[in-house]
């Protein structure tokens, strides 16, 4: 299809250079079609129309699925027209039928932007679509190739929590340098992470109430008992506790009570009437 510099014909032999290979160097569009297909006939002019407007900045790949069937089916296209976007070897979206330019003009546009913000805004794409695993492996691109962007560590430890990986969470936060993990934004989430872990781990109520009963200082003990508190919806008691350990040791576990308390504020709100008393009794606290 020689109707520009930058569209190109699918076969079975130059796929994986002309789709695979490419990808790594800029986004590839491959619109799978059929001549039987009227929409495809719709949608084919305006796809070369865009790939010229963006002069060169994605490569757009046409593939005929009535001659290339294994090609559709490796890709799992089931029906026509559909455009899948590869990215760095992988499909790192779809789009279904013949949308209209704007939806290819937005996806585009992520694509386009620096590797890193790309990676970071298709992951988080990819997430809020329902594919995780696509979603782990860009973001994850993107915290590689830009360490200091904290919003990427960020959202790949929301993802990986909202997956019930509480523990790998974690550790990505702590694996984070000193100075980075003191943003409060990320603080508060380790914070708030480090309590749903907590009580994972920790031993019954009964117990560490035993334990407090022999050593009312014993902040490990506060800790787990808010943690196991704020498992059990106990939302105050877990206040309590975190709210003691910020007046008796600003320095345990680098502030822990007064960052958990944020995080605990975040979560229910402004509003919240907890959130304004344990505001005000930590604002009293620190002043």
């Amino acid at each position: 299809m020689a109707l520009s510099p930058y569209v190109f014909d699918a076969s079975a032999e130059n796929f994986n250079r002309l789709v695979l290979e490419n990808s790594h160097k800029g986004p590839v569009l491959v619109h799978f079609w059929t001549p039987m297909a009227g929409p495809c006939f719709i949608l084919m002019p305006r796809l070369v129309k865009l790939a010229a407007e963006y002069g060169g900045k994605f490569l757009l790949v046409m593939l005929n699925a009535d001659e290339l069937p294994e090609l559709a089916r490796r890709f799992s296209v089931n029906s026509v027209p559909t455009v899948k976007f590869f990215w760095r070897g992988e499909v790192a979206h779809t789009i279904h039928g013949a949308d209209p330019d704007s939806s290819f003009r937005e996806v585009l546009d992520r694509f386009i932007a620096g590797d890193a913000n790309r990676a970071h805004a298709l992951g988080v794409a990819a997430w809020k679509s329902g594919n995780v695993q696509q979603a782990r492996m860009l973001l994850a691109n993107a915290a590689m190739a830009e360490p200091d962007n904290l919003a990427i560590p960020r959202d790949l430890a929301k993802l990986l929590w909202s997956e019930g990986d509480s523990e790998q969470a974690l550790k990505l936060l702590d694996s984070l340098p000193p100075a980075a993990r003191t943003e409060p934004e990320i603080a508060r989430l380790h914070a708030h992470l480090g309590l749903v872990e907590t009580a994972r781990q920790a031993p019954p109520l009964d117990r560490l109430d035993a334990q407090l009963a022999q050593n009312a200082n014993d902040l490990a003990a506060h800790y787990q008992r808010a943690a196991v508190l704020l498992a059990a919806d106990d939302y105050a008691g877990a206040m309590d506790a975190l709210l003691r350990i910020a007046r008796t040791d600003r320095s345990y576990r680098h502030d822990i009570g007064r960052t958990s308390l944020l995080a605990l504020f975040d979560l229910l709100g402004s509003a919240h009437p907890l959130t304004r008393q344990y505001r005000q009794a930590l604002s009293e606290m620190l002043h």
